[in-house]
């Protein structure tokens, strides 16, 4: 397999690696208790999901 002849500089690099970040997702609230929790996930604090009962949170 061929080597590179050349170096990439670096705003070629760079430029190439605009699109690697990942994006942070907007946190949407639970039906059931109100709080923050991240969209298309059971609530951390209920444990509801779509208005049902889905695991038990044990509480401390």
């Amino acid at each position: 397999m061929p080597n590179p002849k050349r170096r990439h500089s670096r705003a070629r690099r760079d430029r190439r690696r605009t699109h690697d970040s990942l994006e942070t997702h907007s946190p949407a609230s639970c039906s059931n208790c109100g709080t923050s929790k991240m969209p298309h996930r059971v609530c951390p604090s209920c444990g509801f999901y779509r208005g049902k009962k889905a695991v038990h949170v044990a509480t401390a």
